[in-house]
């Protein structure tokens, strides 16, 4: 079943430790078949250099396997609410990545200090609040994915625009137009967080990229007179 989305999700999976972003089997990634409404996701705890693409977990929107000898991924609630609610995704990361995550356990948004994250985000990466100790002990991986859903509308962020978020005293989770994409975002997450945090080491007064400078690096990549790259790309 889905043995093409199941291979392009492996494949996805594999970029993880090519490009330094997991350690053990401290990661994941998905991919949806909209037209089903299925996803293709890594099993839980298996060893990366282990895997194949036989070995992805088809799962539901409701959170069921519907096939796969593994158990999915134990973050697989959290894909669920941001496939549900975000109908443009087509793949989700979620990763442990060094320099993402202590800004999440710090508990801070990585302000955009400059074009490398303009080019990508529009505004800040937010870092969401705590999740309380009854969303924790009710469904902790579903309140996680509901909270990000939440927090986007509340701050009225376009999922598009901004393609990544950091839990607090978790990690980052990203997403794009299929598994690849996503991947793609959690590598540049984790160079901005690091440039962030260099930056502010280099100067600790430092302050976000004037506004005129971050909406030209952000539209004429992705606004309607985008002109970065090559046509049709």
């Amino acid at each position: 079943m889905l043995e093409e989305l199941k291979k392009q999700v492996y494949e996805a999976n594999m970029l993880l430790p090519k490009h330094g972003l997991v350690t053990f089997t401290w990661g994941n990634v998905s991919g949806i078949d909209r037209e089903s409404g299925l996803f293709a996701i890594k099993p839980s705890g298996v060893e990366y250099d282990l895997l194949t693409p036989d070995d992805m977990v088809i799962v539901d929107l409701n959170g069921n396997v519907v096939e796969g000898k593994y158990r999915p991924s134990s973050d697989t609630a959290t894909h669920v609410e941001i496939y549900k609610a975000f109908p443009n995704v087509g793949g989700v990361v979620h990763t442990h990545s060094s320099y993402a995550t202590s800004w999440a356990q710090a508990g801070r948004s990585i302000p955009c200090y400059g074009t490398t994250h303009a080019d990508y985000y529009y505004g800040e990466v937010p870092c969401l609040r705590c999740l309380t100790g009854e969303e924790i002990d009710e469904a902790y991986e579903l309140n996680t994915g509901r909270l990000i859903v939440e927090e986007f509308a509340a701050m009225n962020k376009d999922p598009k625009a901004v393609s990544a978020v950091l839990c607090r005293n978790h990690g980052p989770f990203t997403w794009g137009k299929d598994a690849v994409d996503a991947v793609h975002s959690a590598v540049v997450l984790e160079e901005v967080a690091k440039m962030a945090y260099r930056c502010e080491l280099i100067n600790p007064k430092v302050q976000p990229a004037p506004q005129v400078l971050q909406d030209k690096h952000y539209y004429r990549k992705h606004g309607a007179g985008a002109y970065y790259g090559q046509n049709g790309n």
